[in-house]
């Protein structure tokens, strides 16, 4: 809604388009802002003379920001970090923000927030690099694959361990989503 109290209707550039996966980046592809999320201007995260900030992480803070304190609480971040198909689990959320946090205070600030695009985004790289058929999902041997050009050498049962106690399917479907990749 605009100051005049009158809805603005989004042109056909400004529609949202589903990402296969990688959600959290995809509001750096979304500008102008698209209609499915409420816009608010900067509250507390405001870019200011000299700021290096990117503008598009900015934007991306105040579309997670739903409530505009000037903060991202867990639900917050896993409605900004789920899409369509793929749906960031409370307990990924809370693995990520300990990551970047250190502690279990489940909000992130501006800094922090910045902090967790840029680990996302190299994890994203590297899950894309891996997922050669695109499917959002990797497999028992896409992950040594992975592994191995990390420095590790697992063997084929503890692949499929590790594929099985992440697989969101018990097992059934022998793979890896996006969000316990990154989790």
């Amino acid at each position: 809604m605009s100051e005049t109290g009158t809805h603005h209707q989004p042109t056909a550039e400004q529609q949202y388009t589903p990402i296969p996966y990688g959600a959290p980046f995809a509001a750096f592809m979304l500008l102008p802002i698209p209609s499915t999320h409420s816009y608010k201007p900067p509250k507390k995260y405001e870019i200011g003379s000299g700021s290096s900030t990117d503008p598009k992480v900015v934007t991306c803070f105040n579309l997670a920001d739903q409530d505009g304190n000037g903060f991202i609480d867990d639900k917050e971040l896993q409605r900004f970090l789920s899409s369509d198909n793929q749906i960031f689990s409370l307990r990924i959320v809370h693995l990520l923000m300990y990551h970047i946090t250190n502690t279990n205070t489940r909000v992130l600030g501006p800094m922090e927030f910045t902090s967790l695009l840029s680990t996302l985004q190299y994890w994203t790289s590297i899950f894309q690099r891996f997922d050669k058929d695109r499917s959002g999902k990797i497999d028992s041997s896409q992950l040594e694959v992975v592994l191995q050009s990390l420095g590790f050498s697992v063997s084929p049962v503890t692949l499929d361990l590790l594929v099985s106690k992440f697989d969101k399917s018990g097992g059934v479907e022998k793979v890896i989503e996006y969000d316990n990749f990154v989790g």
